[in-house]
């Protein structure tokens, strides 16, 4: 991949990488904040409370900063991106306030979560509140495509969980479940954010599909380099603890494929690990997904995943916008967090 934003090989420069495609969107994405403030205002107290809390935790924004670029790609000269930006991150916040539920975490992003602070009852009704404002929120656009996408999304979002939570402890699950898992959990708000601005922009089908296959191989890249980073990264930097997939029983790509490359006692370890969701076997676990080659392949994978999406962009005009989108594909899979 190319860019007049060059990407870095080396994760520490994967920050600065990231800033350079924020810095192009700056304005943009503070208003997309703002109205996220505006949003979250309500007169019951615990849903300013936790609404603040959320706002206040940062993130990484990736899902309406690729809405962003996408309708500055497609020269996009309306409000509405900004109000769909928001949409989307209001729809992700949702689920990871659910997942966190499901997944019993007690730590997101180097802080607690929100239903080790407030109880899971608290988390799962702000989590439908935000569902439910979205909804209200993408009426203004007046556009039944655009509802149908969201709409679409959201219930592919919905199988996905269930998906997962069906994987969950399952040592048999393959390659192929999996990564049916990520497409509907993962990166179908990812497909949607690039869907959403070709509609916007009045975009023909071809450049429609273009952008929403960016999305989904980006969205497949992300969730693949997360699964590396649960078993690699510091956990200072990936802001929660090592291994969380293996304590929640999720078999995700590295463990899979370790199991295939594995001898019979190696996978015997595999599977009782996952089976047990046994967070004090990580160092076994760890050695056996080294020795196998596991975030190498995994790594591989994520790779051909942002190669695919650079791709996508080729029938787009030369701009910016566009170099820093291929930009984003690079930090996907460069990023150390």
């Amino acid at each position: 991949m190319s860019s007049s934003i060059h990407a870095s090989s080396v994760p520490d420069d994967s920050q600065r990488l990231f800033t350079q495609v924020r810095e192009l969107v700056a304005d943009d994405l503070a208003a997309v904040d703002q109205l996220i403030i505006k949003q979250l205002s309500s007169d019951v107290l615990l849903i300013n409370q936790i609404g603040q809390y959320i706002v206040s935790g940062g993130g990484k924004r990736l899902r309406p900063i690729l809405l962003l670029l996408a309708s500055r790609a497609l020269g996009y000269q309306g409000i509405h991106h900004l109000t769909l930006a928001a949409v989307i991150e209001f729809i992700h916040t949702a689920t990871l306030l659910h997942d966190d539920v499901v997944d019993e975490s007690s730590l997101r992003r180097g802080r607690d979560t929100v239903n080790n602070l407030w109880g899971n009852a608290a988390s799962v009704l702000v989590g439908d509140y935000l569902y439910s404002r979205s909804f209200e929120m993408m009426v203004t656009a007046q556009n039944l495509r655009i509802m149908e996408i969201l709409s679409r999304t959201t219930t592919a979002i919905a199988e996905g969980e269930v998906l997962q939570l069906l994987n969950c402890n399952n040592a048999a699950t393959t390659e192929e479940a999996y990564l049916q898992v990520i497409s509907r959990k993962t990166a179908i708000l990812f497909s949607a954010a690039g869907r959403l601005a070709a509609v916007l922009s009045g975009a023909d089908v071809v450049v429609e599909q273009a952008m929403s296959a960016y999305g989904q191989h980006l969205g497949t890249a992300f969730q693949l380099i997360d699964d590396v980073l649960d078993y690699k990264a510091n956990p200072q930097d990936l802001g929660k603890n090592l291994g969380d997939d293996l304590a929640e029983g999720k078999p995700t790509l590295p463990l899979i494929y370790a199991l295939q490359q594995s001898d019979e006692q190696q996978a015997a370890v595999l599977r009782r690990a996952i089976e047990a969701g046994d967070r004090d076997a990580f160092n076994a676990v760890y050695a056996i997904i080294q020795a196998t080659d596991a975030i190498t392949y995994t790594e591989q994978r994520a790779e051909e995943e942002a190669r695919k999406a650079a791709q996508c962009l080729d029938g787009l005009p030369a701009s910016c916008a566009k170099d820093a989108m291929i930009a984003l594909a690079d930090f996907s899979i460069a990023r150390n967090y």
